[in-house]
């Protein structure tokens, strides 16, 4: 890692671990921002409007902890990296496709981005077990989001 200006609170090994733990939540967040965006510009069905909306919901969450991560980053001397660049070569998210979406579709593509970004975060809950409980403390504030906007997408399906 480079020089950082802030001064961290943690071990050299543990800022390590938490930082990568940390950066690659903040991609696949920014992914998530981005492709609700995507879907919410492209559903189309029945459901339009409530799937619409709830895509929009989704969308200020992933908006809300990509910024509490950067700033949780930043806060133990890890420059975070949230460029575009960045995201499309390190994200962990499935792709989302091209062109208008119906509503079941789009329901269905955003349950099986959420379930890979959940799992992805609980193995990032227990790296930081060790390296930093604050940290993990957050992640764990977002997989309880986002499971409950799991649960509300595959509510859709039934």
């Amino acid at each position: 890692m480079a020089h950082s200006p802030i001064k961290s609170p943690l071990a050299e090994s543990e800022k390590e671990v938490t930082g990568n733990a940390l950066q690659a939540t903040l991609v696949d967040l920014i992914d998530l921002s981005l492709t609700a965006k995507q879907a919410h510009w492209n559903v189309v069905g029945k459901n339009f409007r409530s799937v619409h909306l709830q895509l929009d919901e989704l969308v200020n969450t992933a908006r809300t902890y990509t910024d509490e991560v950067a700033e949780r980053a930043n806060a133990i001397g890890v420059s975070p990296n949230g460029k575009a660049r960045t995201v499309l070569e390190s994200s962990g998210l499935p792709e989302y496709p091209d062109n208008w979406q119906s509503d079941a579709a789009t329901v269905d593509a955003i349950v099986g981005i959420l379930a890979e970004l959940i799992q992805r975060l609980r193995a990032r809950i227990d790296e930081t077990d060790k390296s930093d409980l604050v940290t993990q403390d957050l992640l764990i504030e977002i997989a309880a989001k986002l499971e409950e906007a799991h649960w509300m997408w595959q509510a859709q399906q039934a």
